[in-house]
């Protein structure tokens, strides 16, 4: 594959775009994200400090880590990563997202990196990244290995690649689907695609075949009783994430 093709899917990318202003709206559109995003940075934050020996009680443990956050939205991720001193650059495909995005860094004092481009672009002018951070994007894709092998690209020998996505299974079609977007209607109808989820060993396969070296993987699972996400070992029958290192 030649890493400037594109992997973007403009069906995708439209309904993200016509949701973007209102990314920072704790409880529009993105209140699932919201309120996951404690538990995915708990999990990103133990990951990069982890691969690259930092402390996190530090004033700056993140400082000299130039950090990709690929399909960065409204910066939900990239802000905190600039807030622990990474070098943070925020891609998306939709390019809607990105002057949100820009607008709530410069009033939050960060400066951030934020482009309207996609991953394949990226390896293909030679980016370097210490860390990608792939999160909820790999099941809107229109090729997920071809996406998988551009984000390899964009790391350094030994680099840290954190995927997050949905498993593929009944339980995630209840709750994905049925759940987050007809009853309790968190999402637009439409969000997801279920035939596009990702079971687990079919993400890991692609990530070996892209170059990738998994190395973890975690559930994030969501306790109606306390309204609060957290991480498990086990329960990877839902949303999920993973870690991997690029062995190339």
């Amino acid at each position: 594959m030649q890493a400037s093709q594109s992997t973007v899917d403009p069906l995708e990318i439209a309904k993200f775009e016509a949701m973007a202003a209102e990314w920072w709206d704790e409880n529009g559109k993105f209140k699932p994200l919201h309120m996951l995003n404690p538990c995915r940075l708990d999990y990103i934050t133990s990951q990069i400090a982890g691969e690259f020996d930092r402390d996190l009680k530090s004033p700056h443990p993140f400082e000299d880590l130039r950090i990709l956050d690929i399909g960065c939205g409204g910066g939900l991720l990239a802000e905190p990563m600039a807030r622990l001193g990474a070098d943070v650059v925020g891609a998306d495909a939709a390019e809607r997202n990105i002057p949100v995005a820009r607008i709530h860094a410069e009033q939050s004092g960060l400066d951030i990196d934020y482009r309207h481009t996609t991953a394949e672009d990226m390896a293909a002018n030679g980016e370097k990244f210490d860390a990608v951070l792939n999160m909820e994007v790999v099941e809107h894709v229109a090729s997920p290995i071809d996406y998988l092998i551009a984000c390899r690209q964009l790391l350094k020998p030994g680099g840290l690649h954190i995927c997050s996505t949905l498993n593929r299974n009944p339980k995630s079609y209840m709750m994905a689907i049925i759940g987050a977007e007809h009853v309790m209607r968190w999402l637009p109808k439409g969000t997801h695609e279920w035939s596009k989820f990702i079971t687990p060993e079919e993400l890991f396969a692609l990530m070996q075949e892209a170059g990738l070296d998994p190395v973890d993987r975690k559930g994030f699972v969501f306790n109606p009783l306390t309204w609060s996400w957290r991480l498990s070992d086990r329960d990877l029958s839902v949303n999920y994430v993973t870690a991997s290192l690029n062995s190339n």
